[in-house]
């Protein structure tokens, strides 16, 4: 992702050290990640409902309100894990 000057990395940044914090007390990286993935799916149920006159308005988008943010996940997800398989030193786990 291309550097954004509107704070993007450092919010993004503020939640992983969150989950960091998390590591440390006795929870586990998936206890943490599904926690974090939970909480990221109802902000953004929330904020697209937030920008609908109706909850019929909504129900019609239903399905690209889904596609936009499972798209966008996918991306970052996509984006992040090549960055580990390319410079990730797999020996000192």
């Amino acid at each position: 992702m291309k550097e954004n000057n509107n704070g993007f990395l450092k919010r993004a940044d503020a939640f992983i050290a969150l989950a960091n914090e998390q590591l440390n007390q006795n929870l586990t990286q998936g206890e943490i990640s599904a926690s974090f993935m939970y909480g990221s799916a109802r902000f953004s149920a929330w904020m697209a409902a937030s920008s609908f006159e109706s909850a019929e308005d909504m129900k019609a988008e239903k399905d690209n309100i889904v596609e936009y943010f499972m798209n966008e996940y996918k991306l970052a997800l996509e984006e992040h894990l090549d960055n580990h398989i390319q410079n990730f030193d797999f020996s000192t786990k």
